[in-house]
């Protein structure tokens, strides 16, 4: 296991406002970053777009997320060969996964569902360790207030996984890295 880094990770999936009882589906994009704690910068990113085998991508997805649905016909790939590419570039489970929340349940539910691995053994969730670290009573404190909260500023477009991810280990190197 390497403790020298952190993979940050953001998954964007499928999305409706029409009603339906799930308001979300498939995984349509994963943002990563790698975050090194020793030196505290970002080292590595990379931004992968899912086809999704079951669901459509709805205007509402779209506008909330930026990505069309001629974008994923073009650039998707089946979740299976991101996986395997996140895990050769990134490390996989030789290396500690986080997010901001549950992705890492999101993540596993859909694998199990097409039966295949998750890429990862270790999980952090941000969200909980920040509000820990912080002292912060909040039951939902979304990633954008929480670098607030830390003097971080956000940048770019937020639900670009991304994006999200590039935040997501900024944020992190403010808890885990050295300030000097």
């Amino acid at each position: 296991m390497n403790f020298d880094r952190i993979v940050c990770f953001d998954l964007e999936m499928c999305c409706w406002n029409d009603g339906r009882t799930s308001r979300t589906g498939e995984i349509i994009e994963i943002g990563v970053a790698e975050l090194d704690l020793n030196t505290g910068r970002i080292v590595r990113r990379a931004q992968h777009y899912v086809k999704p085998e079951h669901d459509e991508i709805s205007p509402f997805c779209t506008e909330l997320t930026g990505i069309k649905p001629d974008l994923i016909e073009k650039n998707g790939k089946p979740l299976a060969t991101i996986l395997r590419s996140i895990e050769q570039k990134f490390g996989g489970k030789h290396k500690i996964y986080a997010a901001w929340g549950h992705d890492d349940r999101i993540l596993k539910k859909e694998c199990d569902a097409k039966e295949l691995k998750v890429l990862f053994r270790e999980y952090l969730n941000l969200a909980t360790l920040f509000k820990l670290q912080r002292h912060v009573t909040n039951k939902r404190l979304g990633q954008r207030a929480a670098m607030e909260i830390a003097g971080v500023s956000w940048e770019g477009r937020q639900h670009s996984g991304y994006v999200d991810a590039y935040n997501l280990a900024r944020l992190a190197a403010t808890m885990f890295c050295d300030k000097e």
